[in-house]
């Protein structure tokens, strides 16, 4: 039985990219991963409502624990795609609420392709063909918004069970020192 099931999504208000991953005895597990296509909807409420549907479905399918949801990124965009971007990223994150995961975490994209490929510039083609040898598997999505959504689940495992990647979100030295009293001398 699973430990944990991370749900990573990657909000879109055309393509929304959901990952599942399993961790069992420490180890990361590819469980599933899709994309909710919503460009033919036009009514942008009617799109939320099928976000906050189909993240509400995931959690309940897979009895997810954590979600992990890619945030918004400036970049050259303009203010609404961020507005529409955080608002499907909302609906997403209260759906898991409602659900009963409280362990919601935002990632940035470079942070997630840091984590995977040690490049936060790597192309979404570098992401996954690291993901696919980390998991041990041949990934074939439809849209690449999926292995994204992978990547920001395998992000937020690599950032819960690396000691010195929590160190570097807030954590201290001597709270490092202190959960790991055998790695020090």
């Amino acid at each position: 039985m699973a430990e944990r099931i991370i749900i990573g999504i990657d909000p879109g208000t055309n393509l929304l990219g959901f990952g599942v991953i399993a961790v069992s005895d420490g180890k990361p597990q590819f469980v599933d991963m899709g994309v909710l296509d919503i460009r033919k909807e036009k009514d942008a409420y009617s799109k939320l409502r099928q976000i906050f549907d189909t993240v509400s479905e995931v959690c309940k399918t897979y009895h997810g624990t954590e979600l992990a949801v890619e945030s918004p990124f400036y970049g050259n965009r303009n203010a609404q795609v961020i507005l529409k971007l955080g608002r499907a990223q909302g609906a997403a994150m209260i759906a898991a609420m409602e659900y009963g995961i409280g362990i919601v975490h935002e990632y940035a994209p470079r942070e997630a392709k840091q984590a995977i490929v040690g490049n936060g510039a790597a192309s979404k083609e570098q992401v996954q063909l690291m993901l696919e040898k980390t998991l041990g598997m041949t990934l074939k999505p439809e849209h690449l918004d999926a292995t994204d959504a992978l990547a920001i689940a395998m992000c937020h495992y690599y950032a819960t069970t690396n000691s010195l990647l929590s160190a570097k979100k807030g954590g201290s030295w001597e709270q490092f020192i202190k959960d790991n009293p055998g790695r020090v001398k």
